[in-house]
């Protein structure tokens, strides 16, 4: 099947011919013609598959004719996080090259104000995430009556940062008639809630099992001990044919010394998480698009929103603690139809957690096939530390203490004999202690000094 069979405009398929894109992915192809009927829509789909287009591409052609108003969006698009938002605008940019669209992006992190005069210009699609829309909505700075489109994306992804609450309000300000398409890789109960009460005779789509990893990315796992896994991990960036690569940590105090640690060995790397401000994360991620960094290091907030060409490798420096964001990490790689390979490294305190994540995927991490590299052990500038218990120490050569010479008869006699230990005088007899007051005197009077009587108190002073 071609774009073209999709019954899209001219205009959108040029803009997608541009892109490089030919044939549509099965989520695409499913999906697409059931927006266009202008259906509600429950999509299950893997991550790295495509259903971003499936719904920017229509939404482009049904918005191409009408007319906007100030502070009024004609459709919203809900995401999750920044970088996810940022990835769906600049989609709407590649693809409505050639059409008459204005779009606004409402995220948190960057001022307001440019964002407020962009909404009353008048907008057709609004993208933002549910923080900073219920911050301007509650300011009277936007209205949602006017909206007739609303896409909730990544919507597992919602529920697990607590985003639900807001979408169910958001859902009631909207117009009760619209069109409402729903994306996400699995399908938890509170979200088949959500649907539930919000989406009209939806129609669902599932390409994919929920909760599997894309079948071209390779899969394994290095079981280790938490001291080595720094070194494991500069090992394997060395060995295993890395081009690019992202890795995930758990805790974002370990993605800044992770990446330290990675600069200082060498490695041309970066880091991205959520303490660091929107611009500097956008800066980060420009590099690492670019090719001035290949290595990404990065903490969840990375796991859904990063969709880069060519991302040969995912790490888990961290086993993730929530199965799903293993389904996230390593959908990274892999995309589009190109092969990855992801490698998670696994302490002994993480074997619940990978438990969870193959109890979820239905499908046992191989481990790592060291044999594979094992050759390039040898061209290491640096030879790999013994491990552990078995490093023998090293053998110091024993002081030998020079012989003792035999001393001759006739040195002997030289020699100035012994001084003999002189007797020692008889120790004389311990004296009887002296009472403080003989038994037969009385202790006398109180106050009086009963103690050894200091020579100063027999002086009398007229």
């Amino acid at each position: 099947m071609k774009f073209a069979d999709l019954g899209l405009s001219d205009k959108l398929l040029q803009a997608v011919q541009d892109a490089g894109y030919e044939e549509p992915t099965p989520i695409q192809a499913e999906a697409i013609p059931q927006v266009q009927m202008m259906r509600d829509l429950i999509a299950i789909a893997q991550t790295g598959t495509g259903k971003t287009a499936s719904f920017v591409l229509p939404m482009i052609d049904i918005l191409a004719n009408g007319r906007r108003r100030a502070r009024m969006p004609r459709s919203l698009i809900l995401e999750p996080t920044r970088e996810l938002a940022m990835q769906v605008a600049e989609n709407f940019e590649k693809y409505g090259k050639n059409h008459n669209l204005n779009m606004a992006l409402l995220i948190g992190g960057v001022q307001m104000g440019d964002q407020v005069k962009a909404l009353d210009e008048g907008v057709d699609v609004l993208i933002a995430t549910p923080g900073r829309l219920m911050d301007l909505f509650e300011r009277g700075k936007i209205l949602l009556n006017g909206c007739d489109l609303l896409v909730i994306d990544e919507a597992d992804r919602m529920l697990d940062m607590g985003f639900i609450p807001d979408i169910e309000f958001i859902c009631e300000k909207l117009p009760a008639q619209r069109q409402t398409l729903l994306f996400s890789a699995t399908m938890p109960p509170p979200i088949k809630r959500l649907a539930d009460k919000f989406l009209t005779n939806p129609k669902s789509i599932e390409v994919a099992r929920a909760a599997t990893a894309n079948v071209n990315i390779a899969q394994f796992k290095v079981e280790i001990s938490p001291r080595k896994k720094k070194q494991a991990l500069k090992y394997l960036l060395e060995v295993d044919n890395v081009t690019t690569a992202i890795i995930f940590a758990n805790r974002k105090t370990t993605v800044r010394e992770l990446n330290k640690d990675l600069q200082k060995s060498g490695f041309r790397s970066g880091e991205i998480h959520g303490d660091m401000d929107q611009a500097s994360r956008i800066a980060e991620l420009d590099l690492f698009k670019k090719g001035e960094v290949n290595i990404l290091v990065a903490s969840d907030v990375a796991a859904r929103g990063l969709d880069i060409k060519g991302v040969s490798h995912v790490f888990n420096y961290d086993t993730p603690w929530h199965p799903d964001d293993y389904v996230h990490r390593i959908g990274r790689t892999g995309r589009a139809g190109a092969k990855g390979r992801s490698i998670t490294l696994v302490t002994p305190a993480d074997k619940e957690a990978l438990e969870n994540v193959e109890k979820l995927t239905k499908m046992k991490v191989p481990a790592f096939d060291w044999s594979s590299v094992a050759p390039a052990r040898e061209d290491r500038s640096e030879p790999e530390p013994e491990p552990r218990g078995e490093r023998q120490r090293e053998e110091k050569p024993k002081r030998s203490r020079p012989k003792r010479e035999e001393a001759k008869p006739e040195e002997t006699a030289k020699r100035s004999p012994r001084k003999e230990k002189p007797e020692e005088a008889p120790r004389a007899e311990k004296r009887e202690r002296r009472p403080r007051y003989e038994d037969n005197d009385p202790p006398g009077k109180p106050g009086d000094w009963n103690g050894p009587m200091p020579g100063f108190l027999g002086v009398g002073f007229d």
